[in-house]
């Protein structure tokens, strides 16, 4: 399944200095509702002027189950596939993961899209954005988890979306507005860490 969300062209050119930060799909299952919720978050980053937003589908890749001979922290890839993933996810300085909870944990092509890499996610800042009956809160805390060992730092402001309060009927997307303050909660602090780890933080 490929995304059809299509960035404004101003997100896809690097501003000198800003942070370039990835909102990824965690869900390639038809029917997703991934992808409109990723356009939701991006929509309001788009507005900020501290940093670049960009979607990533990992649809858009067709990784399959992991398949490199070597681990990743050696950093040598040998796949076609491996090499694009890794080109992509290298060059943002942090993430924003939108992730469903499938059996109270993340998807799998999730974690195998994890899997594929080291160097590219490593030392660098993560944001989450869950959704499902509970908001997703148990796929964001095994996310966390995974992402512990790749030494990424994950920020503490989650955005958990249910499907009784963000979603009508459980399917169409009308997040409520505490869910929009949590986003632009959690991009502050992400935009925040990720600026002083670049040592471009704004005078005061």
């Amino acid at each position: 399944m490929r995304s059809t969300i299509q960035p404004p062209i101003a997100d896809r050119n690097e501003v000198a200095g800003r942070p370039k930060v990835a909102i990824i799909l965690g869900s390639t299952r038809p029917g997703r509702k991934a992808e409109t919720v990723a356009a939701w978050v991006h929509d309001l980053a788009a507005r900020r002027d501290d940093a670049t937003f960009e979607v990533v589908d990992i649809a858009d890749y067709l990784l399959p189950h992991l398949d490199e001979p070597v681990p990743p922290r050696a950093g040598h890839y040998s796949h076609p596939h491996t090499h694009a993933w890794a080109q992509k996810i290298g060059a943002f300085d942090a993430y924003v993961f939108v992730t469903p909870e499938y059996n109270a944990s993340v998807p799998g092509v999730l974690k195998n899209a994890i899997d594929f890499l080291y160097a590219e996610w490593n030392g660098k800042a993560a944001g989450f954005v869950g959704y499902g009956i509970q908001g997703g809160t148990r796929a964001v805390e095994h996310l966390r988890q995974i992402l512990s060992d790749l030494e990424v730092i994950d920020i503490p402001t989650t955005v958990a979306l249910t499907l009784a309060d963000d979603f009508q009927d459980h399917i169409r997307f009308t997040p409520c507005t505490a869910a929009t303050k949590n986003v632009t909660l959690m991009l502050d602090e992400l935009v925040a860490r990720t600026a002083q780890a670049k040592g471009t933080e704004r005078p005061l």
